[in-house]
């Protein structure tokens, strides 16, 4: 469908977000489960959840929207989804891959910030305010997510991942 208002873009986006987010929940449990860190994989299973919610959410945008709610598929998310599956192949030390599982899920994160900007900024200039505020509500736990996985890399998984290389961290 070719794109004619706003609105259609609108519904474009929220349909490859929609995609993305069906693709996440299907890819966290296989990152949970690749995770050395207890925290990590705590942090997995819980973003696991808090997606589940916001592929609801996503539905009812749909229907605010008067329209179905179907995904279109998202070639961004799969490839940062592959990028996260080459990790577990690489053979890398627990702790290293821990980090490594941490720079792909923020990558995952960031894309979903950028979509949910972006998908917040044209419904609230289409004047929808009740899907700008579902949406806006998502992009902050996408935010909050990524501070939460920056903050573990920080203080807890870089410095193990230093560790079992035989560096100190910094």
């Amino acid at each position: 469908m070719a794109a004619k208002t706003m609105q259609d873009l609108l519904i474009e986006e929220l349909r490859d977000i929609y995609h993305a987010e069906k693709q996440i929940t299907k890819a966290l449990p296989k990152l949970a489960k690749a995770a050395h860190s207890d925290q990590l994989r705590q942090a997995f299973e819980m973003h696991l959840e808090q997606t589940k919610g916001q592929v609801e959410r996503l539905e009812q945008v749909f229907e605010e929207l008067d329209t179905r709610s179907r995904g279109k598929h998202c070639e961004a998310m799969e490839g940062l989804i592959n990028e996260a599956r080459e990790i577990l192949e690489m053979g890398l030390a627990p702790e290293v891959q821990d980090a490594a599982l941490i720079a792909a899920a923020q990558k995952v994160e960031h894309y979903e910030i950028a979509s949910y900007g972006t998908v917040h900024a044209y419904a609230t200039a289409c004047g929808l305010t009740k899907v700008a505020q579902l949406l806006e509500q998502t992009l902050n736990e996408e935010k909050e997510t990524d501070q939460k996985l920056n903050s573990l890399a920080i203080n807890d998984v870089n410095k193990k991942a230093m560790q079992a290389s035989g560096k100190k961290a910094a």
